[in-house]
């Protein structure tokens, strides 16, 4: 006679998972999210809790499938609100990630990072622009170690910084060119103002 195996009912099983964990008052707590969506979150670009959460319910160990009790809840968290404990465990947990999805998320920041840095800045000299290979070298020259989670402009900014301070490249912000073209009719005091306003635009 065949048995039927049958999963607890205060168990369930997810799949390609990330992992935010927080421990509190001697507890684990754990939520399951979406892979690249955490980033999102905690830069404010995503704001919507279900794009983020594969379910909105609070685990002990998400891995083996396993729910936090609602007494726990309350005693750690002080509400039984899952949504609420949720959003607190997204934006204060740690992310767990393997080593390889670690080594990715450094390569791919590193990749963005040098790729502004030679798209925004030029040699201060000749302002020619550097390679992304220039820059990446660069990078590593000054000891730049990028962050897989924070803002990519600011980390351009400090690593530019970074960069001028170790004297590493004579790197400087490429300058933008304006031009403006003022058509004027007629005659008399606004031809004058029209050439005033275009002498400044050339400073």
């Amino acid at each position: 006679m065949s048995r039927q195996i049958t999963q607890p009912l205060n168990q369930v099983r997810l799949t390609n998972v990330a992992v935010v964990r927080l421990s509190r008052h001697g507890h684990r707590f754990e939520v399951a999210c979406y892979r690249n969506k955490i980033v999102n979150w905690r830069q404010g670009t995503e704001t919507d809790l279900t794009e983020v959460l594969q379910t909105e319910r609070v685990f002990t160990n998400v891995s083996k499938g396993q729910f936090a009790s609602t007494k726990i809840i309350k005693q750690c968290f002080d509400t039984s609100d899952e949504e609420v404990v949720c959003r607190f465990i997204l934006d204060k947990g740690a992310v767990q990630v393997s080593d390889q999805e670690r080594a990715a998320q450094l390569e791919s920041t590193m990749r963005e990072v040098a790729s502004m840095v030679a798209e925004k800045c030029v040699d201060g000299n000749s302002g020619r622009p550097y390679t992304v290979t220039q820059i990446r070298d660069a990078m590593k020259g000054a000891g730049y170690m990028v962050h897989p989670t924070r803002n990519i402009k600011q980390q351009f900014l400090d690593c530019v910084r970074l960069i001028k301070k170790k004297g590493v490249l004579d790197i400087e912000r490429a300058k933008m060119e304006l031009c403006l073209t003022l058509l004027a009719s007629g005659g008399g005091d606004d031809d004058v103002s029209s050439r005033e306003f275009l002498d400044c635009g050339r400073l």
